[in-house]
């Protein structure tokens, strides 16, 4: 009986493109009474597995929380192995704004103590006598209430590259250290203000909930479905999107873009940026966000340390990985003395100098590319590539570089160009344009213009 992953991210990112099949990502969580959660959790490996289910599932006593996809063609069969528990019947999915067939790579399923960390020893905290849930056109209009204090209940990385205007955004790294803040923070306002809360899919602002109320807040409302469900009903419904910026998510993307809005700035020079990374250096993987032109100086790392150890024999850059208790520091989130425009943020504004953008450290020159769009679609059979012009335009002769975590670095010059399946010398920004490439390509990957 097969009750954990057999296959490598490698390994499934070929499965997946062989396949051919569109994707679809979702999340959903539950609060419930679950005596046993390990044999919950089996239950579900064994029905999830065989409808090729990937993602990230936690599950505890107290419910489960979930984040995956699965093909599209598989999306009744999965809701009728949620169904058969109670506690899930009917339950609302929130499907991903953007999709994108490799958002997860693996089925991880694990048992843990809570589905949502909160450091609480309460007996007497029942976390299911909730708020009340807002839909968007609702939470817009509670927002215009000066009566309302609205809060983030997300991570400072999380609301720093998009929010709701007018919200408190918790300076804090966890969800467990935002509960005592905004308790602390409100106490004066227990009776006479409504407490709205939001977050990325409502798990999060649902426990909250129930918390404030426990604590003895009169008028608590929180975020149907979070930001995923707020975006799709503003859409449905023509409404204005009251969120700015992007939404964090919790897979490779690191981000969903719901509005035009930047609000955010490059972690190393300033520039308005709200592009996440990963620090290049796997010694570090410092979460962090940096602008085209930094990832280019930098090579993707957070600092010139960082930079240095990218370059040595992998050998010796396991040997400095090995037996160094890093603890925090890897996985970290936007937080380090080693992000320039940050960490001299104030000195800056004191003294009004401006944040150079770091140097690059390697003597070799660097290819100059600029973006120009994302991969929508590769028909296999046909070896044609389509993708969504995004910025600047794209004309027979340019030479192009696609670039993704499994495709690498492809090179080719655009020899054929077709916008709606009409042949043209110059596609602009708008366009869904598609060309026949010599080699595959994957939704995840970037066009780039050399």
């Amino acid at each position: 009986m097969q009750l954990y992953n057999t296959l490598s991210a490698e390994e499934r990112a070929v499965l997946i493109d062989d396949a051919g099949k569109q994707r679809l990502t979702l999340s959903f969580y539950a609060y419930a009474q679950i005596s046993d959660p390990t044999t919950f959790r089996n239950e579900l490996f064994l029905a999830w597995n065989p409808l090729e289910v990937l993602g990230r599932i936690y599950v505890a006593k107290e419910g489960i929380n979930a984040q995956l996809s699965l093909p599209a063609d598989n999306f009744y069969l999965f809701k009728d192995t949620i169904e058969k528990y109670d506690f899930m019947k009917g339950i609302r999915l929130n499907v991903a704004v953007e999709q994108d067939d490799f958002s997860f790579l693996k089925l991880t399923i694990k048992v843990r103590d809570k589905i949502v960390a909160d450091g609480l020893v309460d007996e007497t905290f029942d976390v299911t006598n909730i708020g009340t849930h807002l839909k968007a056109q609702q939470f817009n209009a509670m927002l215009d209430d000066p009566n309302t204090v609205v809060v983030d209940m997300r991570n400072h990385y999380e609301s720093e590259i998009g929010h709701f205007t007018k919200a408190i955004k918790p300076d804090v790294d966890t969800f467990r250290e935002s509960l005592p803040i905004i308790e602390e923070q409100l106490s004066a306002h227990k009776e006479d203000k409504n407490l709205l809360m939001y977050c990325t899919g409502g798990i999060r602002c649902e426990k909250a909930s129930a918390y404030f109320k426990h604590k003895g807040f009169a008028n608590v409302y929180q975020l149907e479905g979070g930001i995923i469900e707020y975006t799709r009903q503003v859409k449905a419904e023509g409404l204005e999107s009251k969120f700015i910026g992007k939404n964090f998510v919790f897979d490779h993307r690191l981000g969903e873009r719901i509005t035009d809005d930047v609000v955010a700035k490059c972690h190393q020079c300033g520039t308005p940026c709200d592009v996440h990374t990963n620090c290049e250096n796997e010694g570090c993987h410092l979460l962090f966000i940096q602008c085209d032109a930094c990832a280019v100086a930098m090579e993707g790392c957070c600092s010139v340390e960082c930079q240095e150890v990218i370059h040595l024999p992998e050998d010796e850059q396991k040997k400095l990985r090995s037996g160094i208790k890093n603890g925090n520091m890897i996985f970290k989130k936007g937080k380090s003395d080693k992000l320039l425009f940050k960490a001299n943020l104030a000195a800056a504004s004191a003294n009004s100098t401006i944040v150079e953008r770091p140097k690059r450290i390697k003597k070799e020159t660097k290819i100059a590319r600029s973006f120009v769009g994302d991969v929508m679609h590769y028909f296999v059979k046909a070896g044609i590539g389509q993708f969504e012009i995004l910025e600047n335009d794209l004309a027979i002769g340019d030479k192009i570089q696609i670039i993704g975590s499994t495709t690498g670095e492809q090179t080719v010059i655009v020899e054929e160009l077709f916008v709606d399946k009409i042949s043209t010398d110059r596609a602009k920004v708008g366009d869904i344009v598609t060309m026949k490439l010599p080699f595959r390509i994957r939704l995840s990957d970037k066009l780039y213009k050399l």
